[in-house]
């Protein structure tokens, strides 16, 4: 754990004659590339995952008929896209990548940031880009095993070869990395376009029985609010990743501009697709034939498609794929953020002299999920954090709040009205406390292992005067790390460490630091 600028500053001399030097004196930054197209790609990308494909039956489930559950799904769409604003309005205030992270740190203090960050890298990306990864490979190997099951390490052994594939293209550069994630999002979006024209077909060949009020609202079970509450739960769960934009904020085209624009595109595309996506399920499959597939979209292939039903499962396949390389595009930043703060070791904190990619970060990003599929509890630790994870969106929101009485005079491109988020969290807090009320074992032990960064921070952070040989350890750790990634500090970090952040000081302390240069 990095002990903040002071041992940056150090490492980063002990290596200024070096990479420093092949880098031009210090010139090196992350390059801004992401355009609004591929703005929107890492957006949608990270929203349309496997769930739309695989199992959109959670909020069907609960909502206890068709009806209801498509309402849910436009409500939740539509708070999502408020949530979106919200995070807007952070994004060009505090326009740093990292997220929500770097905006709960700057705006309730290091330790909130912390706990946000250490939650992040110990389950929440790992434990998700594992389970991703093996929605790919089963997918993929599914074919050749037609009567049982993929055989276990065949899955893990595909799903650690996915990881690793996808990484080194982040390594190499963030161009092919945005350039995979946008053909595979344009992949996901013609399988779902394809799902949505069959219903519209289906509906006009008049098969719409399930869409008629008089039946959509006809409950297969009885109406329970709690499992509305539970529906509502399900539906904000599948929208999960519209912030994930904000974590590359610094890599942005005109991130002003591109930011807010790219949040308006995606969340009302993302909420079309899925209201109609479900709309087309049910007009080729009853409520319970629904719920009794374990792949929607294959089974509903299979019903109109014919001799082309193979065109689902590629589908999925090609959706997990690009799902997992925005994932690991998106976290490595999170994790990049978080170094250069201080609060990661600050080998993470550095990119490349010539690609001008964070290697370290995706590395480590890459061994944590490589290590996550070694375990058989990642669907376990999926629920814990699941609930702290969405805490933390509406922590973020509260926190949009405070900045305003706290920075009335903050410059702020955009300014949206506070209602905004007052709604927004009236609907977060509603879900929050229906949480803790049907799950408390659950939310109980996520709250615990979040907790568990507590004492490494005052140990890791906080704490200023270690052992000098525990600094002399890291420093040497640090340079032998920046010897073989070939990696130096970005031009604007070590700026900050040189001068003993003085630029810093002199702005306000939530205005965020300078735009890196977007030349290597």
């Amino acid at each position: 754990m990095s002990d903040g600028p002071r041992q940056r500053g150090t490492t980063s001399e002990s290596n200024g004659g070096d990479a420093g030097s092949d880098a031009g004196g210090g010139g090196v930054a992350l390059k801004k590339e992401i355009g609004l197209v591929s703005a929107c790609g890492i957006i949608v990308g990270n929203i349309i995952g496997s769930g739309i494909f695989v199992s959109p039956k959670g909020v069907l489930e609960n909502a206890s008929s068709v009806g209801l559950a498509l309402i849910v799904w436009i409500i939740t769409g539509v708070i999502t896209a408020i949530g979106a604003l919200c995070y807007a309005e952070l994004g060009v205030t505090i326009p740093k990548s990292g997220g929500d992270y770097s905006y709960v740190k700057d705006i309730f203090g290091g330790l909130a940031g912390f706990l946000r960050l250490w939650i992040a890298v110990l389950v929440i990306y790992p434990t998700n880009q594992a389970v991703i990864a093996l929605t790919f490979s089963n997918y993929v190997l599914q074919p050749l095993f037609p009567t049982c099951f993929p055989p276990e390490n065949g899955l893990r052994l595909l799903a650690a070869v996915c990881l690793l594939l996808l990484t080194w293209v982040n390594c190499s550069s963030v161009r092919w990395a945005t350039r995979v994630q946008d053909m595979f999002t344009a992949g996901k979006l013609l399988a779902l376009a394809l799902i949505i024209i069959m219903g519209i077909v289906q509906i006009c060949k008049g098969e719409y029985y399930w869409l008629e009020p008089a039946h959509a609202f006809e409950p297969f079970q009885e109406y329970d609010v709690g499992l509305i509450a539970l529906a509502f739960l399900q539906g904000s769960f599948a929208y999960g990743g519209w912030n994930f934009l904000n974590y590359v904020t610094e890599e942005l085209v005109d991130p002003y501009v591109n930011l807010p624009r790219a949040i308006f595109i995606s969340i009302p595309l993302v909420t079309f697709v899925y209201v109609f996506a479900n709309i087309a399920y049910v007009t080729a499959m009853s409520p319970q034939e629904l719920l009794a597939s374990n792949a929607v979209a294959v089974t509903f292939g299979e019903k109109l498609l014919g001799v082309m039903s193979w065109i689902m499962p590629i589908s999925v396949a090609l959706s997990t794929f690009g799902g997992v390389n925005g994932s690991l595009f998106t976290s490595s930043r999170l994790f990049f953020a978080g170094a250069r703060e201080g609060h990661l070791p600050s080998l993470l904190a550095m990119i490349h002299v010539k690609r001008c990619t964070p290697i370290p970060a995706l590395l480590f990003t890459c061994l944590s999920t490589l290590l996550m599929l070694c375990t058989s509890d990642m669907y376990t630790l999926i629920n814990y954090v699941g609930f702290i994870n969405y805490l933390f969106y509406g922590v973020t929101v509260a926190g949009q709040i405070v900045l305003r009485f706290k920075e009335p005079d903050i410059h702020r491109p955009i300014k949206i009205s506070l209602v905004w988020p007052v709604i927004y969290l009236l609907f977060w807090a509603f879900l929050l406390i229906f949480s803790l009320w049907s799950e408390p074992v659950v939310c109980g032990i996520g709250l615990a292992i979040m907790l568990t960064g507590v004492p490494v921070y005052f140990l890791g952070v906080y704490w200023d005067n270690k052992p000098q040989c525990f600094n002399t350890f890291v420093d040497k750790m640090t340079y032998v790390g920046q010897k073989f990634c070939v990696v130096v500090y970005p031009a604007e970090t070590k700026k900050n460490d040189d001068e003993g952040l003085e630029m810093r000081e002199e702005k306000s302390p939530l205005s965020g630091e300078d735009t890196p240069k977007s030349d290597c």
